[in-house]
């Protein structure tokens, strides 16, 4: 692609956009020229187009985010089938477990959720359908990590921001590594409180019907009800029901 193809403002436009989450809910001009690294004068005029777009607010000192910005989400979720095909599928394993389920892409270094059933809360953030986590420590992730060529999962590793979250995190790039080696011969990938303490969970991805890895599903639960012992013995069989019948539907 050639750099006369780039329109670079909406690059700008966008990384504006997404510099806003739960911690930075409302900013200043500063606040977003900072965590985007654009000029001051450049995050203003960004900052104001999205103002009068209808994708922002202005106080006359902090910006913050409207409702509007799902749209963006929403057209991605209309017009990509996965979410509306897994959902069933979902709930169905949610229901024969009593756990919570989802089903996440890769996207960058984190993964996005597209679909999930809850049957109960079980970390302490709130996940849904565009929420987003670090791949590198989640089982959706070092699922869809293992499934891509070696040298596309360490530069995906190179840029990620490696921190332990909890005293079970596996935090180095060597043993992550070794990991996903693990999680690829055996299809499955068990974590076990990397992300916050008291939350284990279970992934395995799911194919198309030419044999590529599209998405991943998973199990959480509180170690207290599903040690991974039980995950692998009990709810992995019940997802490999669910891959098999995807399989065929998803092109």
């Amino acid at each position: 692609m050639r750099d006369g193809d780039i329109i670079h403002g909406l690059i700008r436009g966008l990384s504006v956009i997404e510099c806003f989450d739960e911690d930075h809910a409302r900013m200043s001009i500063t606040d977003v020229a900072e965590r985007t690294g654009l000029e001051r004068a450049t995050a203003r005029r960004c900052l104001l187009t999205l103002v009068h777009l209808g994708y922002a607010t202005y106080d006359g000192k902090f910006f913050q985010l409207t409702p509007r910005v799902l749209n963006l989400g929403h057209s991605y979720l209309a017009a990509t089938p996965l979410p509306r095909l897994i959902q069933p599928f979902l709930e169905e394993l949610s229901r024969a477990t009593g756990e919570s389920t989802s089903a996440a892409v890769l996207e960058g270094t984190d993964i996005l959720y597209v679909a999930r059933a809850s049957t109960r809360r079980v970390m302490s953030i709130n996940l849904g359908a565009g929420a987003r986590l670090p791949a590198y420590c989640t089982s959706m992730g070092r699922t869809l990590l293992a499934a891509l060529p070696a040298d596309e999962a360490q530069a995906i590793l190179d840029r990620s921001d490696i921190v332990a979250y909890t005293a079970r995190t596996k935090a180095d790039k060597a043993t992550i590594t070794t990991e996903l080696a693990v999680i690829a011969a055996q299809g499955f990938a068990v974590i076990d409180q990397e992300l916050e303490l008291g939350l284990c969970s279970i992934a395995v991805p799911l194919h198309n019907a030419i044999g590529q890895v599209v998405a991943a599903i998973n199990i959480g639960a509180h170690v207290a009800r599903a040690p991974t012992s039980r995950m692998i013995a009990h709810f992995l069989p019940l997802m490999r029901k669910v891959q098999a019948e995807v399989r065929p539907l998803l092109r």
